[in-house]
């Protein structure tokens, strides 16, 4: 059976947040590659095929599991680091863009979540980073980010990442929440999740939101994110001048004066 690794931890900042884990002689976290922000010496880096949960695991098993990641977008590959030292030391994961960190202690919640594959961020090793698939059909064709999701399983620390704010709210059973896809971060297996069409076409054409969102129904605890990557990237991309992007003022008075201060009336 897999070990847990104990490790501690110190989440810095507030926007743009970053997690210190500090390890024990011996203890190891996994990420994906490109989170870590800095390691002190001691610390050793090792690249593994799948998560390294189950190290005693035969080649098929292992081919399997790293298999699975590929689904999700992910790499076949994930990153151990381990203490190596005689003493404790520190390395840091750094969250992708604004947003909160939050550590999930998986032995108070079930010894499992549901997460959006991009919001993992790091793991205490012996924490099994697996796919959860949706069971209905709509979920699959119409749940974009929601689809296939990464299932966290154990009894260590985990930490995802969301961007903005974070939300976390308990449903009681019965409860529903509607929800943004992309706003979703993680849920409790116990919570129900699908997606519905808004109902209104005039509403899913001039509403901005979409012609669907996800339903959530409790019991159970989930976690929201007021920012989406893919909401922040498109108003980004949206707003640049490459993408033909114009400033919402344009055409008045404050419009034109801008332009002629940053260059753009030449």
């Amino acid at each position: 059976m897999p070990t847990m690794h104990e490790v501690d931890y110190e989440i810095i900042g507030d926007d743009m947040q970053f997690v210190r884990i500090i390890l024990d002689p011996g203890e190891a976290v996994v990420a994906e590659a490109g989170g870590m922000m800095y390691l002190e010496d001691g610390i050793q880096m090792d690249t593994v095929f799948g998560d390294g949960s189950q190290p005693n695991q035969d080649f098929i098993g292992k081919l399997m599991g790293a298999g699975k990641r590929l689904l999700t977008g992910e790499s076949l590959f994930m990153t151990v680091y381990h203490n190596e030292a005689r003493e404790r030391k520190v390395v840091a994961f750094a969250a992708p863009y604004p947003g909160k960190i939050e550590p999930l202690d998986l032995s108070q919640l079930g010894g499992e979540i549901i997460a959006q594959k991009d919001s993992f961020l790091a793991a205490a090793k012996g924490v099994s980073i697996g796919i959860a698939f949706q069971r209905r059909f709509g979920v699959g064709l119409f749940g974009g980010e929601g689809f296939i999701m990464q299932r966290l399983t154990g009894d260590g620390w985990a930490f995802v990442h969301a961007g903005g704010t974070l939300e976390k709210r308990t449903l009681t059973s019965g409860e529903t929440l509607r929800v943004d896809t992309g706003c979703l971060v993680a849920l409790q297996p116990s919570v129900s999740y699908d997606i519905q069409y808004v109902g209104k076409l005039k509403t899913a054409i001039f509403g901005g939101e979409g012609l669907f969102y996800a339903t959530l129904r409790g019991p159970g605890t989930v976690w929201l994110q007021s920012l989406p990557f893919s909401r922040l990237a498109s108003r980004i991309y949206a707003a640049a001048p490459q993408a033909g992007g114009r400033r919402r003022e344009e055409g008045s008075l404050l419009g034109g004066l801008g332009n002629l201060l940053d260059g753009d009336g030449q």
